[in-house]
């Protein structure tokens, strides 16, 4: 009698356990010795127990043998019965089966399954000479275990005619099974189960049709890692998948450059049937093998690193290939690809939380969750230079891992300035299968436009050689950059750096010769010394990096003809002046279709400036006192914000202006007029001409009928309602010298938010349009609320705070259904005005102190759920600027 398991199996890097039980001289000269040397070649060491007699002493041996195998084979042959040992080991492996779950091949060598499922022939003599002495518990004990061990589908020697091929049958049998025992490979990964979970659910196991998903997200965020996981996961729980195949880096392994087109799709089909059936090079001559082979079989195929639609096309062209249930999960960070495809149920692989990211790289630097005492800051410092990206939180982690404390300071510069180099390997690659247009708009954002709206960007590159409609869903697709639902393009910080180290490398020693400068030690030396060249296409610096002023030369852009993007700004407002032009600014580039400068140091811009091709203009806290003199080519321009230039006094001709959208001239204190071209720009939807103290009327004739915004808050002089388009949506007046509204704006169908705060000479409460959602009367010397106001009849939120004159209130108020917010606040009211159960509002402000009908209604008004409009995003910021003390809404950050 002899026992055989393997204490482990080696199989690339996972170690597995396996235990084989079978008794008697039977099977060990023949069968044994041949399934033995098999299980060798394959990898499997195995223990053997020969000759060694059965004791007592070595049972705990064996019993953990047992629970710790993940497979147990069970060896049945005509005197397997006839030894207790056996029959308590087999005892033994099927509690830890019905426990554990173990697998359990059962190998049914010269017996019939029937004899051992019913003890009878050679096989029940045998049992019946064991049970002699036995309790009638312990023989029922063992012929449950034999039923139930023969009730087990497993391989029968009789049905072979050559047991060397059975031999390799099981061996292969146990190979597989071993592959899809749950490993620890993913144990510890930080975030991976949420992915796996919400990965299970979008499969919807539990349905027969064949369903096709897409895992999409830049390169190095983990989707390989995602689905192996989930691949493992599936093949290891769920037995109903017939074959199964992770078929990875298609992209850079199945390629034959000498190859392509239907022999290419021929290659890849090949290499797949070869693996999913478990045989060495299949060949096959027309791409309909696969549907023939796969029709009837549900399989569970993963295509991971797919970048052609030729791959998925030679895999999976059609869902008809496939047997009913079968699940297919394609990676690939071309979302474009999937579509083409028609697979539409992608996940998308997001970038982990902060926190998250920092666990990653601790477990990658400190093989643990948590940084070290002495390392949490250095540890946070890397962790967001690797920008969250996994793949870059695990390579920089592991370059660090044993370093001191001073290795780590001494590293941090290069880290901050330099790639490690595979990280660069790897989105360079990204960079590099893209066309050449889509790599120059790439280039753009990296260096000048991350953090750009959508609509800002297709201005600005309109009519150049660059297809920023296109090129930006390129992007998009290929994970290269994402676009938030506000509009807002983000790029990850580590392909902007490598963007930016792309030009760096154009001209490593003279700055002036690339077509970007994003450097700011760069940049001033360039400007300053008059270096830059007809290479300069964008410039964009952050003055706030400047350490000392640095004068520029008047000639400074005298040399870049072709510079299109000036952005020269201040990330900190109370920055001063840090760039001064002494001798003035003798030129600028006629080509500029950006021309933003924070803080311009002198009183006008040059006189031979030609804007024919400006889209934006953006000049706060200027020393402007004019622009430019004369009529100018303006049709490009889109946007001009001159916010904070104190000592502007005229804005120029605008007639020609005729795209003109955006018009900022808020805290402009010195601006005395506007002109009256104003009046032929019917492309203008936001006018600010907020804090414009010295301004007392707007142009006779402003119907411009695409005037959405308009805000005059805080022009004290301003005695006139204005005359505007009545198209208008958001109007704020307040704190001027007004003294009446006319019943005209009653008619007014677009306009949601009226605020006329602090117009103390205000009287008469307004009559509304039903479109009105917002109305702020505070410190107004209104002195009784009527019945018209029922004719608001969206109203939402009215602030009334302070109106020290208040002295009657219209019962019609109590009919407006949608009111949630009443700020009454600091009124002298009238004794009948209504608060629990009359007044429908869910917040009633008496006093300074709230009474609410309802447990929702805040101090600010900003948590304020609205309804639906097609306004909403207009609305929200309105709303985040309304509150209690009436501070007013301030309508110039809408765009």
């Amino acid at each position: 009698m002899s026992n055989y398991s393997t204490t482990e199996l080696k199989m690339s890097t996972v170690d597995e356990e396996n235990e084989s039980h079978f008794s008697g001289e039977d099977v060990r000269r023949n069968f044994l010795s041949h399934f033995h040397k098999e299980l060798q070649l394959k990898g499997i060491i195995a223990f053997r127990d020969d000759g060694i007699k059965r004791s007592r002493s070595i049972w705990p041996e064996i019993q953990q043998a047992i629970w710790e195998s993940k497979i147990s084979i069970v060896i049945l042959s005509r005197n397997y019965a006839g030894s207790s040992w056996c029959l308590n080991e087999l005892l033994e492996i099927m509690e830890c089966r019905e426990v554990r779950g173990q697998t359990l091949m059962p190998v049914f060598y010269e017996v019939d399954p029937s004899d051992v499922r019913k003890q009878k022939g050679d096989f029940g003599k045998a049992f019946e000479k064991t049970c002699v002495g036995r309790t009638e518990e312990e023989r029922q004990r063992w012929e449950r275990a034999l039923t139930n061990v023969a009730n087990i589908f497993g391989q029968c020697s009789a049905k072979w005619d050559n047991e060397a091929r059975m031999i390799e049958k099981i061996v292969a049998d146990v190979l597989e099974m071993l592959n899809r025992t749950p490993s620890k490979d993913f144990d510890g990964l930080v975030g991976l189960e949420a992915h796996v979970g919400k990965l299970s659910s979008m499969l919807c196991l539990e349905s027969n049709e064949v369903k096709m998903i897409g895992i999409w997200g830049p390169k190095g965020i983990g989707k390989t890692t995602i689905a192996r996981a989930l691949y493992n996961q599936l093949t290891s729980s769920n037995d109903d998948f017939q074959l199964n195949i992770f078929m990875d880096n298609i992209k850079g392994s199945y390629r034959k450059t000498k190859i392509s087109g239907y022999g290419l799709k021929l290659h890849l089909q090949e290499i797949f049937l070869s693996q999913i059936f478990n045989h060495r090079n299949v060949k096959i001559t027309h791409l309909g093998v696969a549907q023939e082979r796969l029709r009837n079989q549900k399989a569970l195929i993963v295509l991971d690193d797919v970048d052609e639609l030729e791959q998925l096309n030679a895999l999976a062209d059609q869902t008809e290939w496939f047997g009913s249930g079968t699940r297919i999960i394609v990676t690939t960070e071309d979302k474009q690809l999937l579509k083409a495809h028609g697979i539409n149920h992608v996940y998308e692989v997001g970038f982990p939380s902060k926190g998250e990211a920092f666990e990653i790289f601790c477990q990658y630097a400190f093989k643990k969750a948590s940084a070290p005492e002495g390392y949490y800051d250095l540890a946070v410092e890397v962790a967001e230079l690797s920008g969250n990206l996994p793949l870059g939180l695990s390579i920089l982690g592991a370059s660090l891992r044993g370093m001191t404390k001073e290795e780590w300071i001494n590293a941090l510069p290069r880290l901050r300035t330099s790639f490690n180099g595979k990280i660069e390997k790897l989105l360079g690659a990204c960079y590099d299968e893209l066309e050449e247009k889509d790599k120059a708009l790439f280039l753009h954002i990296a260096c000048l436009f991350n953090g750009e709206k959508v609509d800002n960007l297709k201005h600005l590159l309109a009519k150049s050689a660059l297809d920023a409609e296109f090129g930006l869903k390129v992007l998009v697709d290929r994970s290269l950059i994402h676009i938030y639902d506000d509009g807002h393009i983000v790029m990850h910080c580590l392909l902007q750096q490598m963007g930016r180290e792309i030009i760096r490398e154009q001209c490593i020693d003279q700055p002036g010769k690339r077509k970007f400068l994003v450097d700011a030690k760069e940049i001033t030396e360039v400007l300053a010394d008059e270096t830059g060249t007809e290479t300069v296409l964008g410039i964009s610096l952050d003055m706030s990096e400047i350490d000392e002023e640095v004068c520029v030369s008047e000639m400074a852009f005298g040399k870049m003809p072709n510079l299109q993007f000036l952005r020269l700004y201040n990330n900190f407002q109370d920055e001063s002046f840090k760039l001064c032009l002494p001798h003035g600014l003798d030129c600028l580039p006629s080509k500029l279709r950006l021309l933003h400068w924070d803080s311009y140091p002198i009183k006008c811009i040059p006189s031979n400036f030609r804007p024919e091709f400006l889209v934006e203009l953006s000049m706060r806290d200027s020393k402007l006192e004019k622009l430019w003199e004369g009529i100018q080519p303006l049709t490009s321009l889109k946007k001009m914000d001159l916010i904070a230039s104190k000592m502007i006094k005229d804005i120029p001709n605008l007639s020609r202006a005729t795209n003109l959208e955006s018009l900022y001239l808020r805290f402009c204190k010195s601006l005395v007029n506007v002109p009256s071209s104003l009046e032929s720009l019917n492309k203008l939807k936001v006018l600010d001409m907020s804090s414009c103290i010295r301004l007392n009327a707007l142009p006779t004739n402003m119907n411009l009928e695409s005037l959405s915004v308009l805000n005059m808050k805080g022009c004290f002089k301003l005695k006139s309602f204005p005359e505007i388009s009545s198209q208008v949506k958001f109007l704020s007046v307040g704190e001027t010298a007004i003294e009446e509204v006319p019943s005209s704006i009653s008619l007014w169908p677009q306009l949601i938010s009226l605020e006329m705060s602090g117009c103390k000479k205000l009287k008469i409460f307004p009559k509304l349009p039903a479109s009105v959602e917002i109305l702020d009367l505070s410190r107004t010397g209104i002195e009784v609320i009527p019945w018209w106001i029922e004719n608001a009849s969206q109203l939402l939120i009215m602030c009334m705070a302070d109106c020290k004159n208040l002295r009657s209130i219209s019962s019609s108020i109590y009919n407006l259904k949608h009111l949630e917010q009443v700020d009454l606040s600091g009124c002298e009211l009238p004794p009948q005005f209504p608060c629990r159960g009359q007044s429908r509002a869910k917040s009633v402000n008496l006093r300074g102190k709230s009474r609410r009908t309802a447990e929702k209604g805040t101090h600010d008004i900003a948590r304020i759920s609205t309804k639906k409009s097609s306004d909403m995003d207009e609305k929200s910021l309105l709303l985040l600027t309304l509150r209690y003390n009436s501070a007013g809404i301030n309508l110039c950050d809408l765009h």
